[in-house]
Formats: C-alpha cells, sequence, structure tokens
C-alpha cells in the first residue's frame, strides 16, 4: 500500500509540472527548472528507543524531485533499510535449549539468523543556497520532510523447519514498528556544466514516532505498548538524472 501511494504522488509531481520541464537551458549561467530523478545509498546509526532495538544500518532508495528557477526543491523519497545487528532483549529465548541451541522440527540444531528490515517514505521540501559552485544550480542544500516509517527484525532459517516460526507464528517474533516520521538533510547538491556528474551529499536526520504492531511478542510473553522514539543519523549520497535538455553550444564561423 505505502508503495503505491508513493507511486501515484510522483506521478501526481511529474504531471503537475510545467510543460518547458522538457526545454533546453544553459546551467552554466541559469538557474533552471529541473525534474529529476535520483538513487542514493548511505549508512545510519540507531538513537532513541531504536538503538536498544538494532545497531547501524545500510539505507537504499530512490527519489523524484522538481528544482524551479528559485532554487526550491520538492518531491518524493523512498528509502529501504537493511541491517545484521540485532539486539532485541529476549528475542527467541523460549525457543533455547539450556545449551543455547534452536532445535528443528526433525531434532537437528537449526542456525537462525536475525536482520533488521524497514522503510521511510518521506515528501520533502528545500532550497539550494548557490553561495558556491560551479553555476547558480549549486550550492548548500537544505532540506526537510514528513511521511512515514516502518521496521521489523526478519527470521532466516534456511532450510530448516521450525514450527514456532512459519506461518502466523513468525508474526509474534518480527516486532513490526510503524509510525510518522519527520527528516532533515543538510549537504552539497551538485549540478555538473556539462550535464555528466550531478549528485548529492550530507547528513540526514530521521525521527519516527511509531508504536508496534504485533498484540503479543511469543518470546517474552509481553505487549508492545505506547509510543516509541525511533531515531536514526547517517550519511547519505545520491546520483541524480535531470530531465532537462541541455542548450547547444553555440558556434561562430569567420
Amino acid at each position: 500500500m505505502i508503495f503505491r501511494i508513493g507511486f501515484v504522488l510522483a506521478v501526481l509531481i511529474a504531471t503537475m509540472a510545467p510543460i518547458d520541464s522538457v526545454a533546453q537551458y544553459n546551467v552554466k549561467d541559469t538557474c533552471i527548472f529541473s525534474p529529476n530523478f535520483s538513487f542514493h545509498f548511505g549508512w545510519q546509526w540507531p538513537t532513541g528507543d531504536l538503538e536498544e532495538r538494532f545497531g547501524s544500518n545500510g539505507v537504499a532508495g530512490a527519489s523524484f524531485n522538481i528544482k524551479n528557477r528559485k532554487n526550491l526543491i520538492y518531491g518524493i523519497d523512498f528509502s529501504y533499510l537493511f541491517g545484521t545487528v540485532v539486539k532485541e532483549p529476549g528475542l527467541m529465548q523460549n525457543l533455547y535449549t539450556d545449551a543455547g541451541e534452536i532445535i528443528d522440527a526433525e531434532g537437528q540444531i537449526a542456525p537462525v539468523f536475525a536482520q533488521e528490515r524497514g522503510f521511510t517514505v518521506t515528501a520533502n521540501a528545500g532550497k539550494i543556497f548557490s553561495w558556491f559552485g560551479p553555476n547558480p544550480n549549486s550550492g548548500i542544500l537544505l532540506k526537510g520532510g514528513v511521511g512515514f516509517m516502518q521496521h521489523k527484525i526478519r527470521l532466516e532459517h534456511q532450510e530448516n523447519v521450525i514450527n514456532q516460526l512459519e506461518g502466523d507464528y513468525l508474526k509474534g517474533y518480527d516486532r513490526l514498528t510503524n509510525g510518522i516520521a519527520i527528516s532533515e538533510f543538510i549537504g552539497y547538491y551538485y549540478m555538473s556544466n556539462s550535464r555528466l556528474a550531478n549528485f548529492y551529499i550530507g547528513v540526514e536526520f530521521v525521527q519516527g514516532f511509531t508504536e508496534g504492531r504485533r498484540d503479543f511478542n511469543f518470546d517474552t510473553r509481553t505487549t508492545d505498548s505506547g509510543q516509541r522514539r525511533d531515531f536514526l543519523n547517517g550519511f547519505k549520497f545520491g546520483w541524480i538524472v535531470p530531465l532537462y535538455k541541455r542548450q547547444p553550444e553555440e558556434f561562430y564561423i569567420y
């Protein structure tokens, strides 16, 4: 459902762009109108309640943005979160034997790997301050957003069949959590004169105000209740694919 909403918003933003979005511009000396797609990746460190559940995580995703002629920028951003450090207290404690092992349905020792999975979807707006750079379209980027955060614990046990971790039973262990989120970004936005290299880089802060969505945790025999403050801080790099047409070079014959 969230993916569909994000796609619809991106289409709406694109269709609302003026016709001259495909016109030809001279980036060197003009602040241009430029719709664009970007693909980003980075690394984040959790704080708040999230630090008690997970370690650092990677992030990868895509964005659709529109930069207008006043260097205002707005759009939608999707980020996929993934990590391998899970610190959730009491996770699967009811499945371990006295020897600290988990036994599958055939009586064999079954390794279980816990991983972090999640995503954020935000609508963003900000401004590029062209205090320095190769052209008026580059400079310091300040941006904020509001949207949705979700994360959970993924339990992978490969070819072993563990009845307690199959089907709907798995929901009693995954700690599915989601809620509203806000984000802030500060960095540098670079649009080259040749259109060959366009990117942004900086630091991003995400604050999720979330709640656990499972009625009961089978391992701890408790319920996740109350609001959580799940915060992420990290570095982000994005490669930009602009949709404007470059103005052809002028040639003079003497």
